[in-house]
């Protein structure tokens, strides 16, 4: 039996794991579900990698009392290269659950996929490892270590882990499995990510809230100086347009197709995309500000008062090449220089994590693109990611001679941190099988 045949032969025990996973609701956040639940899900994970020949596989206790899943497994070979495998079981939350079509921790096969919170987001990339693991059987070609952190869906405490365990964790390939596929059967690997900055900017125009009618006209209105200030993050066209932030750079990899990107957005019938570049220009190689929310009074229960003070939290995204401290900074010089009227502007930056660009090339990168091509039957595409994977910094700066790789079971249909999140088990075949083959390259192409 070879390879693909093995992997094929796995996938019943594959979603019975991931039906078991998925049934954990190992959301990172005790105000809303009970810790415990993801320390169960940490020695869920720390078993399973145990039985698949981890046997010193342990919890490592992170910063925020999350639980990190570590082991190691050598091969015959002392002189083999060193192969690290990521990805993290804590969820999302299952918001909206109105929303639902299946109980979010079920997994529930709908139409050929298998839904559930986490079921791709990234407990399909664990089962995709056991999978591929399984497939090789004793036939491990490399050193292997694993990392399975628990609240990369919050603080993210693994990145404070890493400096300081740099030999615990050092690999000459890391493959981060918390990304994936350009849609379903299209292989990918996903080469830049932007860096992120969230920016708190509170306006202040009066001592407390007044009469409409009375003063209406003349007194100066919190609200609407903070809707002309955010109304200039963007020009007609839709581009961002802090000053200071370049707004031109183009994606020199594969495209985005606008019509694909309409639909795995679900963008309106009529409704225009922004910007006056590409699609992929706009979100992989550009910045972008969304104004992720707005204190001010609602609509149900409004009176007839000028607003004193509103504030709105605003989301930054910028490219590789580009300093994240300096560009929220920039961010935050535009809004106080646009501010009318003299009104008072305070600002806040948070929780600035810097953009990612991998060095490609490399043997790891040869062995994951034939590897790929053999499991797909079509060649990878390099991909940029609009988000921020900040621990992919602190892989590379503690491990600053290994190839990192992020790949996974995800695509756009996955809808992950959405409402009805699901995975497309082809998908976890067919990355399982890429793993293996993988792992099997770059031992020969390292030799």
């Amino acid at each position: 039996m070879d390879l693909r045949e093995r992997t094929a032969s796995l996938m019943g025990q594959a979603r019975a794991e991931l039906a078991e996973l998925v049934a954990i609701p190992s959301v990172a956040d005790p105000r809303q579900f009970p810790p415990e639940e993801c320390a169960r899900a940490a020695r869920w994970v720390r078993d399973a990698f145990a039985g698949a020949g981890f046997a010193d596989a342990w919890l490592a206790e992170m910063s925020d009392g999350s639980q990190a899943v570590l082991g190691s497994r050598q091969c015959a070979d002392p002189d083999a290269a060193t192969v690290l495998l990521y990805a993290h079981y804590d969820v999302q939350p299952p918001l909206n659950e109105a929303e639902w079509r299946t109980p979010p921790f079920e997994l529930t096969e709908v139409a050929g996929r298998w839904h559930g919170r986490g079921a791709a987001d990234c407990k399909g990339n664990i089962v995709m490892h056991l999978a591929a693991l399984r497939a090789l059987g004793d036939e491990l070609p490399v050193h292997l270590k694993v990392v399975v952190e628990g609240s990369e869906e919050t603080t993210g405490a693994l990145e404070e882990f890493v400096p300081g365990h740099a030999d615990l964790l050092r690999a000459d390939a890391i493959l981060v499995c918390d990304a994936g596929n350009a849609a379903v059967g299209h292989p990918a690997v996903t080469t830049s990510l932007r860096g992120v900055a969230d920016v708190i900017v509170e306006v202040e125009a009066l001592a407390s809230e007044l009469h409409s009618g009375k003063f209406g006209g003349a007194a100066p209105d919190a609200l609407a100086a903070l809707v002309a200030m955010l109304a200039t993050l963007r020009d007609a066209r839709g581009n961002t347009t802090v000053r200071g932030l370049d707004n031109t750079q183009v994606w020199p990899g594969a495209a985005y197709p606008a019509e694909t990107f309409r639909a795995d957005a679900g963008v309106l019938e009529g409704v225009s995309l922004l910007g006056d570049g590409g699609v992929a220009d706009m979100v992989w190689s550009r910045p972008a500000v969304t104004i992720l929310g707005i204190d001010c009074p609602p609509v149900v229960g409004s009176a007839p008062a000028i607003t004193p003070r509103a504030r709105a939290r605003l989301n930054l995204r910028v490219p590789p090449g580009t300093q994240i401290r300096g560009a929220a900074e920039a961010l935050v010089h535009h809004l106080h220089a646009v501010a009318p009227w003299g009104v008072r502007v305070a600002a806040e930056i948070e929780a600035p994590g810097p953009p990612f660009q991998a060095r490609t090339g490399g043997p790891a990168y040869q062995a994951i693109a034939a590897a790929m091509h053999e499991a797909y039957g079509r060649p990878m595409v390099m991909l940029g990611e609009g988000g921020s994977i900040p621990l992919c910094n602190a892989f590379a700066e503690a491990c600053p001679e290994a190839e990192l790789i992020l790949m996974g079971v995800e695509e756009p249909l996955a809808l992950i941190h959405a409402p009805n999140e699901s995975v497309d088990p082809a998908e976890i075949a067919a990355m399982a099988l890429t793993e293996a083959l993988f792992l099997q390259r770059y031992a020969a192409v390292r030799r």
